[in-house]
């Protein structure tokens, strides 16, 4: 057992958090004269750390889960879904958002395209709330800095979030507050053209260089963020905003969260520097969600699809889960770390 345990501390660490890199470049700017050890010297450290870690996991990821994905074609996936009903729908619907984009306003056109198909809502709403809020990348990203257990409960808690939203839509009945022409547009068809490995390949490595441009700018300015709080901002105020003094906590990072616009690869560096100043986990995890499942930009997309009633029932949803989420995540936060 003790091998094993040490096993996995060197994957966390070595391989997934990349401590080697930190020593690595600690030690070069040592050498260059740059004192690691004050603020400034330790921001710039932070930096260019989180951002290669970051982009190097990015890339990783996105490369694996595109080749997975190249097996689930909208149309597949319609497929698959169509052939389960009830809850099972919305668990399978769920599970399938893992391996989609990693960004809400990626997943709302394989929205329309099921919500077109004829796929019952609540599927399709357990799909667009599990596709931002929950991927494989998520996992892996959190494993990397706050353990597989954190990782572990995140996904399961952002999948029950999908579930229960989605069948509390199904229940409402909602059908008719999809915008007319979602119903009326062509259901997704990608043909008979069977991938290879090699047309697989090709596709992961092209989803790396899309994913790579459209996120990386938000991964420097969330580690940029994650310095200045890391080493700029005082710890007693974000223990006094986000630690356990704020009851209010969670609440206020989550309606925070919600008008801004990110990936989980943007946000782990901010989480990262606001767990280490003392805010609560909980609260950080709510943020996180927050920004990924209910931005601002995705939320203007989704309008257009849909009627304001459902939309708001979406948002309500997604705010009650996220919160609720926060705060079980403070209460027990002493048996997971």
């Amino acid at each position: 057992m003790n091998i094993l345990n040490s096993i996995w501390i060197f994957i966390q660490d070595q391989l997934l958090g990349m401590k080697w890199l930190n020593d690595f470049i600690g030690k070069g700017m040592n050498i260059l004269g740059i004192n690691i050890e004050s603020r400034l010297g330790s921001s710039v450290q932070f930096f260019i750390y989180d951002v290669i870690k970051i982009t190097i996991l990015l890339c990783f990821l996105v490369f694996i889960i595109s080749y997975i994905q190249s097996y689930f074609p909208p149309e597949r996936t319609k497929r698959i879904l169509g052939r389960f009903r009830g809850i099972g729908a919305n668990i399978i619907a769920a599970l399938l958002g893992t391996v989609t984009p990693f960004c809400s306003c990626s997943s709302i056109p394989l929205f329309i395209g099921f919500t077109s198909s004829g796929l019952p809502i609540g599927v399709t709403f357990s799909f667009l709330i599990s596709s931002p809020m929950v991927d494989l990348a998520s996992l892996v990203l959190l494993t990397s800095i706050f353990g597989v257990k954190i990782a572990i409960l995140y996904v399961v808690v952002g999948l029950i979030i999908a579930v229960v939203g989605g069948t509390i839509i199904d229940k409402m009945h909602m059908e008719n507050y999809i915008e007319e022409f979602i119903h009326n547009s062509k259901s997704l068809d990608i043909g008979s053209y069977v991938f290879t490995l090699k047309d697989r390949l090709i596709f992961a490595k092209r989803q790396v260089a899309e994913s790579l441009k459209k996120v990386f700018v938000y991964i420097l300015i969330g580690v940029a963020i994650g310095a200045i709080i890391h080493n700029w901002i005082p710890e007693t105020w974000i223990q006094m905003i986000l630690g356990n003094n704020n009851p209010f906590g969670v609440f206020l990072a989550t309606l925070v969260g919600v008008p801004m616009y990110a990936d989980i690869f943007g946000m782990i560096p901010l989480a990262e520097a606001l767990i280490a100043k003392g805010a609560q986990l909980g609260t950080v995890i709510s943020f996180m969600m927050a920004v990924t499942t209910l931005s601002l930009p995705s939320l203007i997309m989704l309008k257009k699809i849909i009627k304001p009633k459902l939309l708001g029932v979406f948002v309500i949803i997604c705010i009650i889960g996220i919160i609720t989420v926060g705060y079980l995540f403070n209460m027990f936060q002493y048996l997971i770390i």
